[in-house]
């Protein structure tokens, strides 16, 4: 159980760059597959596919689609950025503002005449130097049973997610995260170019590898259990 636990602590995003020189093998790429074979989905429907992308010419034609971030995004994200360390480590929630690219935090460069708009534009920005890019989708046209909109289904795509970043943890990879995949005009040139079925959806994409710079730390946050742990009613906390 301790193992376990350090894993799930351990676990982190690696905003990139990763090590080029530094392939990651069939055999450990299987593995990370296999986590997801085992992701617990409801009514073991296994409603996903996954699209593994490691040529060289297809990474690099990922990274020249254009990817703007909408506006709501980048002001949802800005409400939830500390500038400090100090500030975060009080708040227990969000991220560091340092975290993101300086235009995400610039609200100057939202606007779409801007001169730094020029920051935001590709695809490539999000992903960096990468070695591997997993992409999981979904047959929209189905659903969990008994599930509105899906909800339980898109939890099952989340178990999905997790335990593959539990396994690169494990296996000491690098993980990113990448959202900006299922966005509608991105995701309509991914599927285009990956040949994807017109009822297939993008749930996400991980950009994998060995960190460039693994001994760059940042500082993580949580809430204590007294902060969120209600016992037998929620008036009542540890």
């Amino acid at each position: 159980m301790l193992d376990i636990l350090t894993t799930i602590r351990n676990r982190h995003s690696t905003r990139g760059p990763f090590d080029l020189s530094r392939p990651i093998s069939l055999e450990t790429q299987e593995l990370i597959l296999e986590a997801a074979r085992w992701a617990p989905t409801p009514t073991n429907m296994q409603n996903f596919e996954i699209v593994v992308v490691n040529a060289k010419e297809q990474l690099d034609a990922i990274g020249r689609i254009p990817a703007d971030m909408s506006e709501r995004f980048l002001r949802e994200t800005y409400k939830l950025l500390s500038a400090s360390e100090a500030e975060l480590d009080e708040k227990k929630t969000g991220m560091l503002a340092s975290s993101f690219p300086r235009a995400w935090t610039n609200p100057e460069a939202w606007n779409p005449e801007s001169d730094s708009r020029s920051q935001l534009t590709f695809l490539a920005r999000a992903i960096g130097e990468t070695p591997l890019l997993i992409f999981v989708v979904y047959d929209a046209t189905r659903r969990a049973p008994g599930s509105e909109r899906d909800s339980v289904g898109l939890i099952g795509l989340g178990c999905v997610m997790e335990n593959m970043w539990l396994a690169c943890e494990s296996l000491q990879l690098g993980f990113h995260l990448l959202t900006v995949v299922s966005d509608g005009p991105v995701e309509a040139q991914l599927k285009d170019l990956l040949h994807m079925p017109a009822q297939m959806k993008i749930a996400f994409a991980c950009s994998i590898g060995y960190a460039a710079d693994p001994s760059a730390p940042y500082l993580r946050v949580r809430r204590e259990l007294k902060d969120f742990v209600h016992h037998n009613d929620f008036a009542s906390r540890a």
